[in-house]
């Protein structure tokens, strides 16, 4: 069974930057699209950015482009989260998935995600 953990979370003021990190120990990525999904209190998880198994197709919600860039390392079983000019309505758990695919693109929705980690917090204040 496919595991990923998640790190890198905590606070940051606004206009800071953050990189989640999620591994997937002793289980190879190589053959799942992977996405970073968020859910902030009160709200519905919605997807942030995704990418595809090989790496060269990725996607991002509109809230996020140009400030977040999604990447992986297949080799070290991971995929990253960078967050720059981070916004207070960032602020929430973020969490990685996977989706085992023989697609050379990836999915935004979460209905398409089979395996997820525990999330880890982002908080975004000053």
């Amino acid at each position: 069974q496919l595991q990923l953990v998640e790190s890198g979370g905590g606070l940051v003021q606004p206009g800071g930057s953050l990189r989640l990190s999620c591994a997937s120990p002793g289980f190879t990525l190589d053959y799942y699209a992977l996405g970073w999904f968020r859910q902030a209190p009160g709200k519905e998880r919605e997807a942030v950015s995704c990418i595809s198994r090989a790496g060269g197709v990725t996607n991002y919600a509109e809230s996020v482009k140009g400030r977040f860039t999604i990447s992986r390392e297949n080799a070290k079983k991971a995929v990253y989260l960078q967050m720059n000019s981070l916004k207070p309505e960032d602020t929430a758990v973020y969490y990685c998935a996977a989706v085992r695919t023989s697609r050379a693109d990836c999915a935004a929705s979460i209905h398409n995600y089979d395996y997820w980690g525990q999330g880890t917090q982002v908080t975004v204040s000053s």
